[in-house]
């Protein structure tokens, strides 16, 4: 890109024709390439939400074997309040983190802090308030208010139905911990700004043309 701008400026300034032409075509190009990803993002979408999900997974497995791969992971969920692709139990692809009785580790059946519910009273982050997080049992739900609200959502969603072991278990983790996946929250996220995304893309595309028909007329 800095290549592209230097030719398109030195091209103006010198009136330098093969510079503008160079210009002009790779903008297009550009434009172009913008152009057809947003159409393949749009029809390829379940593609691209398949491999997101992989992807994912993949950095789940590897969270404890790079740095800057656990920085990221952290950063998506702190930034998605989501856990996992799926959802938190997407941690068991973790030797760290499963729930096998054969894991040793301290984190067994936990999941890493970024998963973690933030408390606004809370200066210093609890990087181990994700310890047992998925194991843990349900204690206190009729006093407690946030277990209460959950509980309420939980039953306006799947009516009067009896509260099965699972619906219990989400109950207790929400209070805890995210229980949605980084999948659905980016689908969610896409869906509410797609408007803004879409207006940022016509603006970007409209400038470019607009620029590369000045650098032509300049040209000229």
């Amino acid at each position: 890109m800095f290549i592209l701008g230097f030719a398109g400026c030195i091209g103006a300034l010198r009136e330098n024709t093969f510079l503008l032409k160079f210009f002009s075509v790779f903008l297009g190009i550009i434009f172009f390439l913008e152009l057809t990803a947003g159409v393949l993002a749009f029809v390829f979408k379940d593609w691209i939400k398949d491999q997101l999900y992989f992807f994912i997974n993949n950095n789940i497995r590897a969270y404890r074997d790079d740095i800057d791969l656990q920085n990221l992971i952290d950063f998506t969920q702190e930034y998605w309040q989501c856990c996992g692709a799926f959802g938190a139990d997407d941690w068991n692809l973790n030797i760290y983190f499963n729930c096998t009785d054969s894991n040793a580790s301290r984190e067994r059946c936990g999941v890493p802090f970024s998963c973690c519910t933030k408390d606004p009273a809370e200066d210093v982050i609890n990087t181990q308030c994700g310890y047992d997080a998925r194991q843990k049992p349900v204690s206190g739900i009729s006093s407690c208010r946030l277990a209460q609200r959950v509980l309420e959502e939980l039953l306006n969603l799947h009516g009067d139905t009896v509260l099965s072991s699972s619906l219990v278990k989400e109950v207790d983790q929400q209070i805890v911990i995210y229980t949605k996946g980084c999948v659905p929250q980016f689908e969610k996220w896409l869906q509410d700004n797609l408007t803004i995304v879409a207006g940022i893309f016509i603006g970007i595309a409209l400038l470019q043309v607009r620029q590369g028909s000045l650098m032509d007329v300049t040209g000229k």
